[in-house]
């Protein structure tokens, strides 16, 4: 018998219908005993959010302080063929409750020693949070052999509208003139594809996995337009935080004030220093070409595009 762990948690129910989607092929299988751990945090985030609620997290998910978490329901003594990691991305990072995850006792029980699949939905934006989780794996001792991220399918110009609409008022499309945000429901069916090669791979043998599992499926697509882009906004964002941070607690009117600076920046620089940006890496493509398709194959693996 193989034994999956799924971690997992989603606000909107989006990535819970992509993981269901990937599991299905593995509940199929008498060989195969899915188990679920869903993240609970101690204090409940709301959904849809606050404007400047949700900003009030921003320092603490970019350096990776998030809340505690409800206490877990798994037994950590038990060893598993496969754990999958399923989350979303919070400004550049790991949402809270899988960085709290990644952060407890009971994962340096579980992933030490184990293969895992990490599996994600946002809306373009995860080279950077999969940066983070993929150290913590490693310093945790767990063997990352896949990952799977899929996007939002109105595009990068639209999502900076449609995403944040989504996230404020709960809808995904609040107005016709509004592009649907978040991930194309074909494309959540169509991730079965991957719990079908995972499933063949388990039923195969009794031995350990120990090789990537979804080469030549797709499981990624690197978009090297925003490589750049993601860097850039990371380093800006371990600034920031750091600086909110100092300035006062979470709920403070320090932090507060603190906020509405920061977002009449980050808004001054989404419509100033990012089209910028793109043009000037249009312009020099011919000269960078060498290097983005390394860093692509780079941000592409385990698995590859």
């Amino acid at each position: 018998m193989r034994h999956v762990l799924i971690v997992h948690f989603s606000q909107t129910g989006q990535l819970d219908r992509l993981t269901q989607s990937v599991s299905a092929p593995l509940l199929e299988r008498d060989d195969i005993q899915v188990d679920h751990l869903l993240l609970e945090p101690a204090q409940a985030y709301p959904f849809p959010w606050p404007f400047l609620q949700f900003f009030r997290i921003f320092p603490e998910t970019v350096l990776m302080q998030p809340q505690p978490l409800k206490p877990l329901q798994v037994d950590a003594s038990q060893r598993y063929d496969l754990i999958i990691l399923a989350y979303q991305v919070w400004f550049l990072s790991p949402a809270q409750p899988m960085t709290a995850f990644l952060a407890s006792p009971e994962a340096a029980q579980l992933l030490k020693d184990t293969p895992v699949v990490t599996l994600i939905g946002c809306r373009n934006m995860w080279l950077m949070a999969q940066e983070k989780v993929k150290a913590r794996l490693s310093q945790l001792g767990a063997r990352l052999l896949d990952n799977i991220a899929l996007t939002d399918a109105c595009g990068t110009a639209a999502s900076f509208l449609a995403t944040p609409l989504w996230l404020f008022t709960g809808r995904q499309k609040p107005y016709s003139w509004v592009p649907r945000a978040g991930i194309d429901e074909a494309q959540i069916a169509g991730a079965r594809r991957f719990g079908v090669a995972i499933q063949q791979r388990l039923s195969a043998d009794d031995l350990p996995l120990s090789a990537p599992m979804l080469r030549g499926l797709g499981a990624v697509k690197v978009d090297e337009k925003l490589i750049a882009s993601e860097k850039v906004g990371n380093r800006s964002f371990q600034l920031w935080s750091r600086l909110l941070s100092a300035i006062g607690p979470a709920q403070s009117m320090r932090r507060g004030v603190g906020l509405l600076v920061y977002i009449v920046f980050l808004l001054c620089l989404i419509v100033t220093v990012v089209p910028l940006s793109a043009l000037l890496k249009k312009l020099l493509a011919p000269l960078t070409r060498a290097r983005t398709q390394r860093e692509k194959a780079y941000f592409a693996g385990p698995s590859g595009e």
